[in-house]
């Protein structure tokens, strides 16, 4: 269990990730391409990504094991950063000190001794090009950096506007918790596998451990490649961050286009797509819209199918809000900007 000690310094200091993190998705999405769980979910992307992946997944498999720790510099810190995407990524971990580098990467050696991680991609790879990292020398970072991105472009980046859709629904449900509560009721909703018992924040985790905050506050990091139990840095020196699974709906995850497309057509229909807005639950909606309940409900579905809304359970209701393709219909077709 792991267990984050929030003090009330702590508790005024905790906020919420404006968007998804690349990096963090990057490498999370890698256990899933491993994980033969959540087909219904995951299945299509796994098959489209492995077609489209020339040779990367032996590489990153070498540092990143399909369970257990993985080096906290491969998904540095972004608090701050402007632009906030995959190159700044990049930069910080191009930039992260070599001595650094070597004492995560003799964490992960001795963690894969102690579960045999290293059966999966086998001896050699295990061990060829995190010894060669551990040297110092600025090629094997460079070929691993080389690596994540093309393995992002395969398998993330294709997938940016979906990610990035459910991480603004969540963003929706614990910002309506936040206005309704206040921080603590923030915390209490957090998915099943985390409890707020003030003022600790318990959740399932994978080894018994503490984490003291001590009134650096905490970034609450929704992702949507996190499944199951959260993940924090293992270095306890780093700026805190709980990265956690947003609510899956239950739809597949990257649904092809269908005959709903042609039912996308009315005045009223769109009235209630723009009186979705930043989010709504069905009544709001219904009172917003000038529809009854029964009717909000049935053009939120058929607008949730074409993927212009997602819909998130929020206590006893539901909590509609806008994808990023809904958004750009509503701006009249306004391109995307993919961060």
């Amino acid at each position: 269990m792991l267990r984050i000690h929030v003090s009330r310094l702590d508790l005024s200091r905790v906020r919420m990730a404006t968007r998804p993190d690349a990096l963090w998705e990057t490498i999370l999405s890698f256990h899933r391409l491993r994980d033969r769980r959540a087909s219904t979910v995951f299945g299509k992307w796994r098959t489209e990504s492995r077609a489209r992946l020339n040779g990367e997944a032996q590489l990153l498999a070498a540092v990143v094991p399909p369970r257990g720790y993985f080096p906290d510099f491969l998904t540095p810190s972004q608090e701050g950063a402007e632009p906030f995407g995959l190159d700044v990524g990049m930069e910080a971990l191009r930039d992260t000190p070599a001595d650094r580098v070597h004492a995560e990467l003799e964490l992960l050696a001795a963690d894969r001794t102690r579960h045999r991680t290293d059966r999966s991609v086998g001896q050699r790879a295990a061990t060829a090009l995190p010894a060669a990292l551990m040297e110092g020398r600025a090629e094997p970072l460079t070929r691993l950096i080389g690596a994540l991105r093309s393995y992002h472009q395969a398998a993330v980046e294709p997938y940016w506007p979906h990610i990035r859709a459910s991480i603004e629904a969540d963003r929706a449900v614990r910002g309506r918790a936040l206005l309704d509560g206040g921080t603590d009721e923030l915390l209490a909703t957090l998915p099943p596998t985390i409890r707020w018992r003030s003022p600790v924040l318990e959740a399932d985790y994978p080894v018994d451990r503490d984490l003291h905050l001590d009134g650096r506050g905490l970034l609450l990091q929704p992702s949507f490649f996190c499944r199951g139990t959260p993940v924090v840095y293992r270095d306890p020196s780093l700026p805190p961050v709980l990265v956690y699974p947003v609510t899956n709906p239950g739809a597949p995850v990257f649904a092809e286009p269908g005959p709903w497309l042609g039912r996308l057509v009315g005045h009223t229909r769109s009235a209630v797509l723009s009186s979705i807005g930043t989010g709504c639950t069905t009544s709001e909606l219904a009172r917003r819209a000038g529809v009854s309940l029964a009717s909000a409900s049935q053009h939120a579905s058929v607008l949730r199918e074409a993927g212009l809304v997602l819909t998130l359970r929020h206590g006893s209701s539901v909590l509609h809000t806008l994808t990023p393709l809904g958004g750009s219909l509503l701006r009249g077709g306004a391109p995307l900007t993919l961060h």
